[in-house]
């Protein structure tokens, strides 16, 4: 649980359950595992967290916060089958709180038969072109907001269909196993977004050794830091 977090695009995270499997590309140098190592934590166990965080934005955090909800897990990951219910009952209990469910297990959503109130706004990964059936079942939920992560960006993308997409954000990756990403392949994105009216925000640059660059020392036109329209 994190009350504030670095993560751009959010004020804090929120971990009912942690730990994962890797099922994508993108999972390859995962950040996650990198964090929950550090902490003494066993990345491939999931593993259901302490009453004191499964409950914190019900009974703790009473200001609004924007909320990336299982940032060290999957919120759809099958192990958590027996806890997603309840943290459900929380998300839905605590509507001052704007919740950002980003997944990679998109198939498995539409069999959870969820509530979508206009709080609740949900992602899917994409980093490559191979990923693009997560768009797909994405569009397929009556979510107010829908989302793209394309963090970390891993290959030029072509003919994204952004139909019914209200928000993408993209980023190249960081650790010391960093892999490439070519700086036109995100402006492509950008300007698909710009035409399509999709907001669009640039989370991270990093170096070749996956440090971050200071956003002020980004290209000036790649400083582009955009929310959906909560109202669309």
């Amino acid at each position: 649980m994190g009350e504030t977090t670095g993560i751009e695009w959010a004020d804090a995270t929120w971990n009912p359950w942690y730990g994962c499997r890797k099922v994508s590309p993108a999972c390859a140098h995962c950040y996650a595992e990198r964090e929950m190592t550090r902490y003494g934590k066993d990345f491939n166990t999931v593993t259901r967290a302490a009453d004191a965080t499964f409950y914190a934005p019900l009974k703790k955090w009473k200001e609004p916060r924007r909320i990336f909800t299982c940032s060290w897990s999957d919120f759809f990951i099958e192990e958590a089958d027996n806890w997603r219910a309840e943290a459900w009952n929380i998300i839905m209990g605590t509507p001052q709180h704007t919740y950002l469910v980003l997944t990679k297990r998109t198939e498995r959503i539409a069999k959870n038969k969820l509530e979508w109130p206009a709080h609740i706004w949900l992602g899917a990964s994409v980093e490559t072109t191979r990923q693009y059936h997560r768009i797909d079942h994405l569009r397929e939920i009556p979510a107010r907001i829908r989302f793209l992560s394309m963090e970390p960006l891993l290959a030029r993308t072509q003919n994204t269909n952004l139909s019914g997409i209200h928000w993408v954000i993209v980023g190249t990756e960081s650790g010391p196993s960093a892999r490439f990403t070519d700086l036109n392949w995100i402006r492509g994105i950008r300007d698909k977004c710009k035409d399509e009216g999709v907001a669009f925000f640039l989370k991270q640059l990093t170096t070749t050794g996956g440090i971050k660059i200071p956003y002020e020392n980004w290209p000036e036109d790649l400083r582009v830091r955009e929310f959906p329209n909560v109202g669309h």
